[in-house]
């Protein structure tokens, strides 16, 4: 019987892990760039650690499971959960502000589509301890600096921004009331995903009059902040969360990446532990799900058991980043992991080629030769197939001599030289 992998989880071959570690390495560089430090946690974590904040019907989304104690326990469907239990296990002797990051394997059990699987890889980075919109544009000037890092450009990407203070307050005085605001939410995140007769009816079951559809249809086709209605800015919490996105703006030029920025007003963000800024990085073209996302969540930690801090931060899942560099060509291709190949003219001179890998080997260069000790001519062959740098020939001189040929791949150019320049 043939076995195929579960749906939604992915095979890495040789090409694609290469793909994944340059990418890794890319967003690592970017994260310590900006003095963020490397975190991890487990894979497994109890399922209430989701259910609590999230509700019951979060299960639904996930993949868990009772252990052998009858605990139920969920693969991590996203680290920010983990980094607030983290933090509050030890938050009196973490100094502040505490900058982390993380890249996690995650699951959710969720319809498959283009740009979502059921297994990926998220680059997760938090900023915890500062409440101004500083700790905001430092977490959106790292996001930034990654996509420098892979190649893309404000004309490929650009971070949507909007505040959702902001939102709930145009929400509010629409008249609705203030227990249904996380559901209009959750509502208003799905107007890209589906259909607007279907969104108007979701608003509709959830007991919005036909005036408060109109004023919310209203709202979403703002382009910019100074399209808000002047009785709605007169508004103080309207007016406020205005003052706060202009402030976040500002600082967004001063770090000079404020062409990669726009407001947005319907970006909300599903989930429903942010409380200020939330932002998105999408693809110009508006072909793809949101690349990166995040925000504001100061109180997450308090929800958790720990003290409520300021935090914010965001996620980037490997599988749409990974699909725009494609179709961009900024794809890398991975790069051979073979410096130099051994071959040798005759069986006889195993001991000789083994003498010259170890030799290489010490000096840290990756080596390959050939097992099956075949011809010369096979031998060249798989060291093209191994795309070798440089190609060893060892010959029955290199017993008196200690001298072997050095041939270069690319230029096809070749030169006799000692065993100890090797590899020097």
């Amino acid at each position: 019987m043939k076995v195929q992998p579960v749906r939604g989880m992915r095979d890495f071959y040789p090409e694609d892990m290469a793909f994944r570690n340059w990418l890794f390495e890319r967003w690592r560089r970017a994260s310590r760039r900006a003095g963020f430090v490397e975190v991890d946690g487990p894979e497994l974590e109890p399922l209430e650690l989701y259910t609590e904040k999230s509700g019951p019907e979060i299960a639904e989304q996930l993949y868990w499971l009772e252990d052998k104690s009858r605990r139920r326990l969920a693969l991590r469907p996203e680290f920010t959960p983990t980094l607030a239990r983290m933090i509050a296990a030890r938050q009196a002797a973490l100094p502040e502000p505490i900058r982390w990051f993380n890249i996690s394997r995650c699951f959710r059990y969720e319809r498959t589509q283009k740009g979502r699987l059921r297994e990926f890889f998220q680059w997760n980075v938090d900023l915890v301890g500062i409440a101004g919109e500083i700790a905001d544009a430092e977490c959106i000037s790292l996001a930034v600096d990654a996509m420098k890092e892979v190649g893309l450009g404000p004309e490929d990407v650009q971070v949507r921004i909007n505040d959702r203070r902001l939102l709930a307050a145009l929400v509010r005085h629409l008249g609705i009331a203030e227990d249904r605001v996380p559901q209009v939410f959750g509502i208003l995140d799905k107007r890209d995903k589906v259909p607007a007769e279907a969104l108007a009816g979701l608003l509709a079951e959830a007991g919005l009059e036909a005036q408060q559809r109109q004023g919310l249809e209203r709202i979403l086709a703002w382009q910019h902040l100074e399209d808000i209605d002047a009785r709605e800015l007169a508004t103080p919490e309207v007016h406020a969360a205005v003052e706060a996105i202009h402030r976040l703006f500002a600082l967004l030029a001063d770090y000079g990446i404020a062409e990669w920025c726009r407001f947005d007003i319907g970006i909300v963000r599903g989930l429903a532990y942010y409380t200020g800024p939330v932002w998105e990085v999408h693809d110009c073209k508006g072909e793809l799900r949101a690349i990166f996302g995040g925000g504001r969540y100061d109180r997450l930690l308090g929800d958790t058991g720990g003290k409520a801090m300021p935090a914010c931060g965001f996620g980037g899942s490997d599988v749409i980043l990974g699909i725009l560099l494609g179709e961009r060509g900024l794809r890398a291709e991975p790069e051979t992991s073979t410096e130099y190949f051994v071959a040798s003219a005759s069986e006889a001179s195993l001991p000789q080629v083994l003498q010259v890998v170890r030799h290489l080997r010490a000096r840290n260069r990756s080596t390959q030769f050939d097992l099956k000790s075949g011809n010369l001519k096979r031998q060249m062959k798989k060291a093209a197939d191994a795309g070798a740098r440089f190609v060893v020939i060892v010959t029955e001189e290199f017993a008196r001599s200690r001298r072997v040929t050095l041939r270069d791949m690319s230029s096809g150019d070749q030169r006799d030289v000692g065993l100890e320049e090797l590899g020097a």
